[in-house]
C-alpha cells in the first residue's frame, strides 16, 4: 500500500491524477493550495508528494523547502507549467528529486512515481504471511490455508496494513489515517464494516483465529488469540 500526497489546486487534472493513481491501487490524499498541503504532510503518513510548483497561498518551492527545513525525506515529484531551466533548478533546489513539465503523459508519471519509489526504498515487501494467510501484493492476491480469499480494494489495504504490523494493536484513527482516500474519513462506519468483512472472510472457516479486537483501542493480527 503506497500513499500518495497529491497537492495539484487544478481541479479538472487534480480528478483525473486521483482516478487514475487509484486505479493502479495508490492511496490518494488531494491538497488544493500549499498550506493544506504542509497540514497533510505534517502526519508524515505520505510515501510520496507529486507537487505543483503555482499554487495558492504557499508556493511549491516554500512547501518543499518547510518539508526539508522539518527533516522529511519524503520523494517529492514537482508538476510545472514552465520547464524552463530557471525553475526547474530552483525547485530541484528546494528539495524535490525530480520533475515533470505540463503536459505530461499518465504513463510517463507512472513511470517517474516507480522510479522515486525503487530509488527510496518505499516499495515495501511484496510477500505478506501470518499462519497460513498469505497476501501477494503485486499480483493483489489473497489466500488461507491455499484457499483464495476475494476482497475489495478498501478490504485489501486494510488487511495489507495489519499484515505489516502484527502482533501490534492499531486504532481506528490510525488504521483510517494510513489506508483511506481523503473523501471517506474516519469517522464514518465503514472501518467497522470492512473489519466484520475481513473477519468473516480470513477467519470464520479457518483457525485459529487471526483478526482480533482490543476493546477500547483497536484492532490487530495476531496468532496468540484474544
Amino acid at each position: 500500500m503506497t500513499r500518495i500526497l497529491l497537492v495539484e489546486d487544478e481541479q479538472i487534472l487534480a480528478r483525473s491524477l486521483i482516478v487514475g493513481l487509484q486505479d493502479e491501487h495508490y492511496v490518494v490524499d488531494h491538497a488544493r493550495d500549499g498550506e493544506e498541503a504542509l497540514w497533510f504532510a505534517s502526519a508524515e503518513h505520505h510515501d510520496l508528494v507529486i507537487l505543483d510548483l503555482r499554487l495558492p497561498k504557499v508556493d511549491g518551492w516554500e512547501v518543499c523547502r518547510r518539508l526539508r527545513h522539518q527533516g522529511s525525506s519524503v520523494p517529492i515529484l514537482m508538476l510545472t507549467a514552465c520547464d524552463t531551466t530557471e525553475d526547474v533548478v530552483s525547485g530541484l533546489d528546494a528539495g524535490a528529486d525530480d520533475y515533470l513539465a505540463k503536459p505530461f503523459a499518465f504513463t510517463e508519471l507512472l513511470a517517474r512515481l516507480r522510479a522515486l519509489l525503487r530509488r527510496t526504498g518505499s516499495q515495501r515487501s511484496g510477500k505478506l504471511r501470518l499462519a497460513d494467510l498469505e497476501m501477494d501484493v503485486k499480483t493483489r492476491r489473497v489466500q488461507r490455508a491455499s484457499k483464495a480469499i476475494h476482497l475489495s480494494a478498501l478490504e485489501f489495504r486494510v488487511l495489507e496494513f495489519l499484515l505489516r504490523n502484527v502482533n501490534a494493536v492499531q486504532s481506528k484513527a490510525r488504521i483510517a489515517a494510513a489506508t483511506w482516500d481523503d473523501e471517506c474519513g474516519p469517522d464514518s462506519n465503514v472501518l467497522e464494516v470492512v473489519i466484520s468483512n475481513l473477519r468473516r472472510k480470513i477467519d470464520r472457516d479457518f483457525e485459529p483465529k487471526l483478526l482480533h479486537t482490543r476493546r477500547g483501542a483497536g484492532y490487530l493480527l495476531t496468532e496468540d488469540g484474544p
